[in-house]
């Protein structure tokens, strides 16, 4: 099978503009992940992670990219690196990921993205 094939049937499964758009509550996060909210608040407070909606009052929400974040985070964690360290160690993770995505995205045809 041809990486063009690939790359359509992976367009087919993963909806990056959804993606981009998907947000969850910190609790719906907890659940998903099995991160306490108050470490997902503290998180957030040492700059790991970025809430969508932050405002006095309003719930936390998260898109897709910072729920991965905190599973990798958490698995860096479980692997026994400290919480800077993990990280940063995920940060590095993330930028080839996102590259990995962008040439993924960019080999799939023009008509197949509409």
């Amino acid at each position: 099978m041809e990486l063009n094939e690939d790359a359509q049937k992976l367009s087919a499964l993963l909806d990056f503009d959804l993606l981009k758009k998907l947000v969850v509550g910190i609790g719906e996060v907890s659940e998903i992940t099995g991160i306490p909210t108050r470490k997902i608040r503290y998180w957030e407070e040492k700059g790991a992670i970025q809430s969508e909606s932050a405002t006095e009052g309003s719930t936390r929400r998260y898109n897709y990219l910072n729920v991965k974040k905190m599973l990798l985070i958490q698995e860096m964690i479980d692997e026994g690196f400290t919480l800077d360290a993990a990280i940063k160690k995920v940060e590095k993770r993330m930028v080839t990921l996102n590259e990995a995505f962008r040439k993924l995205a960019d080999t799939v045809p023009d008509e197949d993205k509409e």
